[in-house]
């Protein structure tokens, strides 16, 4: 899966570029999204990967063909201009529908769209608690044309990986293909943290954590090269607050910029 953000839509840690990835010489450099892009569809040759452009905002594609995560099952959902990439199972899908009070055929995707849509909407239920009730091997990523925000997640287990870089315009890109994301971010990249979501208003917080700041970590690579900062949570560190996402949302996320 591939998903690019531009930088007036997410705002990510500043960690997450490094000054490795603009060298003087002629060296591995970001790619701007149009070339990320055509290098991701030429990935999956056998099997032409879906994709849906949102203007200059936002990108997103998924291929059906197994990736380099082979055990993965994706979908791809849009309702209600709202679209979600989705990887991996959730082992209590059919209880969560049940107490969603969807229909029977909702899948994983769907189903996060409508908990999404729940969490915006309408509920005061914190986001962390609502990532808690899943319960299997999880990553995602949401788009939201009508609110122009972007929400991912991965879960606690780590079966399912995503990363997620810089691209050349300081768009984001996010991907579960290493060598996609590699290529594209040079040296500005890093794995998305387990256990953690994101929010375009609100920035990466843990949910299983939610608590507790975040903290970048150094990140070297074999050339000895800075790259990307990995994130963990700082568990000598409270957060003071619990923003909200939104001002007529009533979505109760408590995190910050890393």
């Amino acid at each position: 899966m591939l998903a690019i953000f531009n930088k007036g839509l997410v705002d990510p840690p500043k960690e997450l570029n490094s000054p490795a990835s603009h060298p003087s010489g002629s060296g591995n450099k970001p790619k701007y999204p149009q070339e990320i892009v055509r290098m991701f569809q030429q990935s999956y040759p056998q099997n032409a990967p879906l994709s849906i452009g949102f203007g200059d905002s936002a990108f997103l594609a998924y291929s059906s063909s197994k990736g380099p995560q082979l055990h993965q099952q994706r979908i791809f959902c849009g309702m209600d201009n709202m679209y979600c990439i989705f990887l991996g199972n959730l082992n209590n899908l059919n209880t969560l529908i049940k107490q969603y009070g969807l229909g029977k055929a909702t899948n994983e995707a769907m189903f996060v769209i409508e908990a999404y849509r729940t969490l915006r909407d309408r509920g005061p239920y914190p986001a962390d608690q609502v990532l808690k009730d899943l319960e299997g091997c999880f990553g995602f990523v949401i788009y939201d044309g009508n609110a122009g925000t972007v929400f991912a997640a991965l879960g606690a287990d780590q079966r399912v990986k995503l990363y997620w870089g810089i691209a050349a315009d300081e768009s984001v890109v996010i991907s579960d293909n290493l060598d996609v994301i590699k290529a594209s971010c040079a040296k500005s990249f890093a794995p998305f943290p387990s256990g953690c979501m994101y929010h375009s208003e609100v920035g990466l917080m843990s949910f299983e954590h939610p608590k507790n700041k975040m903290k970048a970590m150094p990140r070297i690579d074999s050339e000895g090269a800075m790259c990307g900062a990995n994130f963990k949570v700082d568990i000598s560190s409270k957060k003071a607050t619990m923003p909200r996402v939104g001002s007529e949302a009533n979505w109760a996320l408590s995190g910050s910029q890393a």
